[in-house]
């Protein structure tokens, strides 16, 4: 029988459909999208993040938003998971709150957590679609993503209900933490992939996960070797320049270094974190700096795990500055100088830069997934 649904399966090929779930603004879309991918259905409830995603996908995929497959909420009882447009990779950065060491640790209990649960029951209607048209339908291959603290949440119990759940539905189950300063972004950002491919439509039992890139921008595919052979970063990368930004502000009339009397409350609260043997605290940047700390969606707040540097140079107040939210698309790679824009508020534009995926690591993975997946 296995056999005979391997036989049947559609010819494997690089012109690959792809769904994009709890799509944010896009960071799936774009890799995949840059792979020779076609986008068949999103979704995304944030209506700021709609938005986002709106401009700057309208004229690339058009056909999701002609069709009515921009879905804004997938609990919808509306939405029937068997109408969803066939496709060959599901895409999902699924909620990170529940998971995360910053948020309230709660994790299936919470609503949001019950979200992956969505994900397995779209998998489950189109597995079964898929039994009743002679196989041509299966979801090869799950690509997600989340926070680092995921596979070990609640003493790894989390990690193996996905697991677990995944497996049932019939795939085979590869996860790897990875850092986006290995992939060439300036940024220490730590978070789980997980590939899993279906058994009856690839015949393969194993994945090999991209560890980073090298100088020549060749894939590091030994864990060991990633801290030495990884590209060098700094954060000067990404920052713009003291003529650009003083020009966003004038333009904009708004300044991005901090006021004194916040700069003075990060300053007090430090201290009195250190007297308490808290970590917590602001990080304080500069242009030779490696890299920044994991940019987060609270940033809109107060700035402070990423500031930047100002040393009174050229008249500027020796006070930090927090990141432009240019600087925090380039941070998590996104193509903000090519063709990619900000059309929301920054306080949005921060939040949803916190939330996305890192564009180059998941671009890295999803191209591995081509190669030894999807046509091997």
């Amino acid at each position: 029988m296995l056999k005979t649904i391997k036989q049947i399966v559609m010819k494997k090929s690089n012109k690959f459909r792809f769904i994009d779930l709890f799509a944010g603004i896009g960071g799936f879309h774009i890799a995949m999208h840059e792979l020779g991918g076609r986008c068949v259905f999103a979704s995304e409830i944030d209506k700021f993040a709609r938005i986002t995603y709106e401009h700057n996908f309208r004229n690339k995929s058009p056909e999701i938003f002609l069709n009515g497959n921009f879905n804004e909420d997938l609990t919808d009882l509306k939405l029937n998971y068997a109408d969803i447009p066939d496709f060959d990779i599901l895409c999902a950065g699924f909620p990170c709150q529940p998971f995360s060491h910053a948020g309230l640790k709660k994790g299936f209990d919470d609503t949001r957590g019950t979200l992956f649960f969505n994900i397995k029951e779209i998998v489950k209607a189109k597995l079964q679609k898929a039994h009743h048209n002679n196989y041509n339908s299966i979801p090869k291959i799950l690509f997600l993503e989340n926070v680092k603290g995921f596979k070990n949440h609640d003493n790894g119990k989390t990690y193996n209900i996905v697991e677990r759940t995944l497996r049932y539905l019939g795939y085979h189950v590869k996860s790897e933490v990875l850092n986006s300063k290995h992939f060439g972004l300036p940024q220490n950002r730590e978070r789980i992939y997980i590939v899993a491919w279906h058994i009856d439509s690839i015949n393969n039992s194993e994945f090999r996960f991209p560890y980073g890139l090298d100088h020549n921008n060749n894939i590091i595919f030994n864990k060991n070797e990633r801290e030495i052979k990884s590209r060098n970063t700094t954060v000067g990368q990404i920052l713009l320049t003291d003529d650009e930004l003083s020009l966003h502000e004038a333009n904009n009339n708004k300044s991005y270094t901090l006021s004194e009397k916040l700069w003075n409350g990060h300053k007090r609260r430090k201290q009195q974190h250190l007297q308490k043997g808290y970590g917590f605290g602001f990080s304080v940047f500069n242009s030779e700096s490696p890299y920044t700390s994991t940019i987060s969606a609270r940033y809109y707040k107060d700035g402070s795990e990423i500031l930047i540097e100002n040393n009174g140079i050229n008249g500027k107040l020796n006070r930090p500055r927090k990141l432009h939210p240019i600087e925090a698309a380039r941070l998590q790679g996104f193509p903000i100088d090519d063709w990619f824009e900000i059309p929301v508020s920054d306080n949005q534009a921060y939040k949803q830069f916190g939330n996305s995926v890192p564009v180059p690591v998941v671009k890295t993975i999803a191209s591995e997934i081509i190669k030894q997946l999807l046509t091997k």
